[in-house]
């Protein structure tokens, strides 16, 4: 405040001094104007300035939005000037009033080169303050890891930037590279755009290049390969990327943001355009519950949500030890939730504790995320499939209806589709009791694949083997299935929520399915070793239950585009009745209620009959 005191005496003055050609004769003719006038300018801009709170903000921080706000208060106090000095008659205790004659004669011009002349100075004063604290106070120059930006849009400027204000150099960004050929040549806070990806290994090699940073997160899996096996064989090892953005409401990205490249990055990273209006649209005034919120998907579904910041969301689960584990990660990462979050524990058989809930949270979105997943153990325990996979879908679907749930999500699988398993015919009956149940509440299934890195999945029984050293055991080599990475499922499951329909089964575009002798090869070169020297991979043969390709649609149900690219619908003509269902549900119950051995094999037998495809051709035995 001080300097902008100073800043507006030495403006009036200059002002004089540029208007009148910088003779100083004018001096004695105003300088009686210029001491009546200078009271008026510094109590008009120093109260606009209050008002438009100018000295609340942080010299390292400052930003075009703060400039903005300068101008518009020079505008407004320059006004305000012209209204006194050219409209008013100002009383005074000494004679009756200073007349409109005080002023008169006060040169129009200087008020349009007073205003000039503040803002220029201000704005200086505060870009210098910042260029001080950023570059000279807090960097030492050419020191810190040699680093290459790859990407020169908003992303890579705002990594730079965050670079830039740290208080210890840790890298020392050299260049950028840029596929757009505008931006070829030009610079970045100083920083210049090298050439584009495909000359990325002359650069690094002609840099002396230590770090990469990939700062373009749009970036499909093939294309991110290419660039990630280049970057590697030109003997850079440090590789980051920027984190995928699903929440357009905090774009925020800086250096501590950034991640190591995981495999799953290289094989299943896909393009994903979202309606992010629509889904905040579709969440912001919910309340929010979700079963199974513990598990991979649940709990990506329970981030996801809460970065739209509903009015409520409640977590369901019966793993206490993961539940709390949430907690915390939930309050660290949106403590603006605080309050809005509820974690319950709890079983989707038990109809009476979802009843409490439901009852004291009054959900009106609801994703059942709920469900044992693992082919070979339901092959196993077939009881336990039904009990949580079918009963306990249809648990949370009938209190769910009872208390007014607009919608209801239920996330299935590729494995419903023509099912051999257990798992696989459980989860396409859940399917069938969510399309019979439609009405008031609109129920909507969404199928996809398998994705990277959920507990229990490939990837991480893949990361154990190769610890141990060996051998990466894959049960056959023509194994395909597809893949696509957690974050991207999710968000594509809250896309269909919005587009979807009730009594739809939708249907993820999942891209084409990968060999997973394949994924175990790359896996392993990930990592720096030679598959079947270094590291070898072992055949071992299908287990129970499992088929050689999961298909995401049958030939008789055949697809219905939507709006999105990615996300089709299941045509199936077949549904059950109400009264079908409790025919069905009532042979399951009976089946339920004998021993475990009679249960297992009347199961299996009324999976035959209700559910097609079931248990046709030649499967692996039980042992």
């Amino acid at each position: 405040m001080i300097t902008d005191i100073v800043i507006i005496i030495v403006s009036l003055y200059f002002s004089f001094y540029v208007r009148f050609d910088f003779n100083l004769s004018f001096y004695t003719y105003y300088k009686n104007i210029i001491y009546t006038a200078l009271p008026f300018f510094l109590f008009i801009k120093l109260s606009v300035f209050s008002i438009f709170r100018i000295y609340n903000f942080t010299w390292r921080y400052v930003s075009i939005y703060d400039f903005f706000k300068l101008f518009n208060a020079i505008v407004l106090a320059e006004l305000f000037l012209i209204v006194i000095i050219y409209f008013t008659i100002i009383p005074s205790q000494h004679i009756p009033l200073i007349k409109m004659s005080s002023f008169t004669g006060f040169p129009r011009s200087i008020i349009i080169i007073d205003g000039i002349i503040t803002l220029l100075l201000m704005s200086n004063v505060r870009i210098l303050k910042r260029l001080y604290i950023e570059i000279i106070k807090n960097k030492k120059f050419g020191k810190g890891k040699r680093t290459l930006i790859v990407g020169a849009g908003n992303t890579g400027e705002m990594i730079l930037r965050d670079i830039l204000r740290q208080p210890l150099l840790a890298f020392n960004v050299v260049g950028f590279v840029d596929d757009d050929k505008n931006k070829n040549g030009a610079c970045l806070h100083g920083i210049k755009v090298l050439g584009n990806t495909s000359s990325i290994k002359k650069i690094i090699y002609k840099k002396n290049v230590e770090h990469v940073i990939i700062a373009i997160p749009s970036l499909s899996h093939k294309e991110l390969k290419t660039l990630y096996d280049a970057i590697k064989n030109s003997g850079v090892k440090n590789i980051k990327i920027v984190p995928r953005i699903y929440d357009l409401s905090n774009t925020k990205i800086d250096i501590k943001s950034l991640e190591s490249i995981k495999i799953e990055d290289l094989i299943g990273r896909q393009v994903v355009k979202l309606d992010y209006k629509g889904i905040e649209n579709f969440l912001i005034s919910s309340s929010v519950l979700i079963t199974g919120a513990c598990g991979s998907i649940g709990s990506e579904i329970v981030v996801q949500v809460c970065a739209y910041n509903p009015t409520k969301v409640i977590l369901f689960d019966i793993d206490e030890t993961a539940m709390h584990n949430i907690e915390l990660r939930i309050k660290k990462k949106f403590p603006n939730i605080e309050g809005k979050i509820h974690f319950i524990i709890g079983d989707v058989k038990d109809i009476r504790r979802l009843d409490d809930v439901f009852m004291q949270h009054t959900p009106d979105r609801v994703f059942h995320a709920s469900a044992y997943k693992h082919v070979p153990m339901m092959e196993y325990n077939p009881t336990e499939a039904i009990k949580v996979n079918l009963f306990g879908t249809y648990n949370v679907a009938q209190i769910a209806i009872k208390y007014g749930v607009k919608t209801f999500i239920m996330i299935s699988t590729d494995k419903a589709v023509e099912p051999t398993s257990v798992m696989g015919a459980s989860k396409r009956l859940a399917e069938e009791t969510c399309r019979a149940l439609n009405g008031s509440t609109e129920f909507i299934s969404v199928r996809f694949g398998n994705v990277l890195g959920s507990r229990g999945s490939v990837l991480p029984l893949f990361m154990e083997q190769l610890k141990e050293g060996g051998p990466l055991t894959v049960t056959h080599k023509e194994m395909k299935r597809y893949f696509m990475t957690i974050p991207e499922a999710v968000s594509l499951v809250l896309q269909a929520s919005v587009i979807g329909n009730g009594g739809e089964v939708m249907v993820l575009d999942m891209g084409k399915p990968i060999k997973i002798v394949n994924l175990a090869e790359e896996l392993i070169k990930f990592h720096g070793f030679e598959p079947y020297e270094d590291i070898d991979i072992k055949f071992v043969g299908l287990r129970p239950g499992e088929k050689l390709f999961e298909e995401l649609l049958t030939a008789e149900e055949g697809t219905v585009a939507t709006k999105h690219e990615k996300l089709f619908i299941a045509k199936n003509n077949e549904h059950l009745s109400i009264e079908q269902l409790n025919v069905l549900l009532d042979d399951f119950k009976v089946a339920l209620g004998e021993n475990s051995i009679v249960a297992n094999k009347k199961i299996r037998e009324l999976l035959r009959k209700y559910v097609r495809h079931f248990d046709k051709g030649e499967k692996p035995p039980l042992t």
